[in-house]
């Protein structure tokens, strides 16, 4: 049986989350509506990645640009199919009772699709857009309609933890802690499962237990100790096993996940400041995803004013963390003068490209609300000497486009697990209050 050839119909939200989608749809035909094309025209300036991927995929097109864009299409590349743009049409006659608004971009871009639907019916038509609400409305009128997936990382339940627990003997224990800064042999845990580069594990026998990780270049395991970073000490294995990630030089890249108040920010914080002698800077950030995906610039007031809501939590866990000591103590002090030195600077994501990230401590909050590019950009600026830790949860995203499985934070754990200059750490336990980690857990 031969398989339909397929059209795909891309919405701007696909673009703007990924301008290298066109090489993505194999030997299958895209269409490009109008409508899109002018959507993206209003993205083309800013410093956002949105504005990157605007200009590069009109780039792209233009690169292609041909009269048989408009005319039947032209191919992509050899192993591709090819891509057209579509002129707007008259609404159709089967959207017209549904969709009154017939200038709406999404009715138009629907339409387009509706269109083709009705004139290729020798080939599948599908609506690709990361508008839910769309894709709803495509399967009403009997439109195939899917998320862009290319990126997407598949069973988010089953990611890499970063931890495990192993059951061992009465001497594997002993032993480790007999060596202290040394390994003791992988071999002498009988683990059914390969130990990862740098992951964290929890060794048990009765009432004996020990913490580790496993070094591959040593081929074994090492203590963990239970360190404390800057007045913070760690209240269960995974935070003990998260500052150690974290104070650890030879670690460039760490991410932390977990639940609300599972200390992700705060040890990372913390421990930033407890290396503060190594890093030229300290740099926490965040990504700002307004209400209503509006831009900051709707919101009264200057522009401190305006990401201040934003910026709050990080400023309240450097309260936290301030607030143990004295004003007149040393550490209260010193914290107070890395600040007014610009040694510690709490800034929205977009304000920091173009800057050099050379030997600094960075702290990137929220990471789930960041796509897999924008995380890709940040670390591939990453000079000698800096260190970047992404926090989040993958499973509280404000983000309108992003979801478990395509969202940054997910794709880079997928992605980085097995590599010796990365380790990542889930965090299980709430340990900001027993009513927060009830709630957490029940509602």
């Amino acid at each position: 049986m031969t398989l339909k050839q397929k059209i795909f119909i891309l919405d701007t939200n696909v673009i703007l989350h990924d301008s290298s989608c066109l090489y993505h749809f194999e030997e299958h035909d895209i269409i490009i509506p109008i409508t899109v094309l002018e959507e993206l025209d209003n993205f083309k300036k800013g410093s956002q990645i949105i504005n990157f991927h605007a200009r590069q995929f009109i780039r792209s097109l233009d690169e292609l640009s041909s009269d048989k864009l408009f005319n039947g299409g032209m191919k992509i590349g050899p192993d591709n199919g090819k891509i057209a743009i579509r002129l707007e049409q008259p609404m159709h006659e089967d959207l017209t009772i549904s969709f009154h608004n017939a200038e709406k971009p999404d009715h138009k871009i629907l339409n387009v699709a509706y269109c083709q639907l009705k004139e290729q019916a020798d080939k599948t038509v599908i609506l690709v857009s990361k508008d839910m609400n769309l894709r709803m409305k495509a399967r009403s009128i009997g439109l195939m309609a899917e998320d862009y997936t290319t990126d997407h990382v598949q069973e988010p339940q089953k990611l890499y933890t970063g931890c495990r627990r192993e059951e061992c003997s009465e001497e594997v224990i002993e032993q480790i802690y007999q060596v202290d800064d040394n390994c003791i042999d992988i071999n002498s845990v009988q683990s059914e499962c390969p130990f990862q580069p740098n992951e964290f594990a929890i060794l048990k026998n009765g009432r004996k237990s020990a913490l580790a990780t496993f070094k591959k270049q040593l081929n074994g395991l090492k203590l963990v100790h239970k360190l404390s970073a800057y007045g913070i000490t760690p209240r269960n294995a995974e935070q003990s096993f998260a500052v150690h990630a974290l104070l650890d030089q030879d670690l460039p890249l760490v991410t932390i996940t977990g639940k609300a108040g599972t200390g992700k920010t705060l040890l990372a914080l913390a421990s930033a400041l407890e290396s503060r002698s190594r890093y030229r800077q300290i740099l926490l950030t965040r990504p700002v995803v307004p209400l209503s995906n509006k831009d900051i610039g709707y919101l009264p007031g200057d522009i401190q004013s305006k990401i201040k809501p934003y910026m709050q939590p990080l400023y309240d866990n450097l309260g936290v963390i301030r607030n143990q000591f004295s004003d007149n103590s040393e550490m209260y002090q010193r914290l107070q003068r890395m600040i007014d030195d610009e040694k510690l600077i709490i800034e929205p994501l977009a304000y920091i490209r173009g800057r050099s990230l050379v030997r600094m401590y960075m702290i990137v909050d929220e990471a789930q609300n960041l796509t897999p590019h924008e995380v890709k950009t940040i670390i591939t600026r990453a000079g000698e000497g800096t260190k970047i830790i992404f926090t989040g949860d993958i499973y509280q995203i404000d983000h309108p486009y992003l979801d478990v499985h395509s969202n940054g934070l997910s794709s880079l754990i997928y992605k980085m697990q097995g590599q010796h200059l990365y380790a990542h750490i889930d965090l299980r336990k709430g340990e900001r209050s027993e009513l927060a980690e009830l709630a957490s857990n029940l509602l």
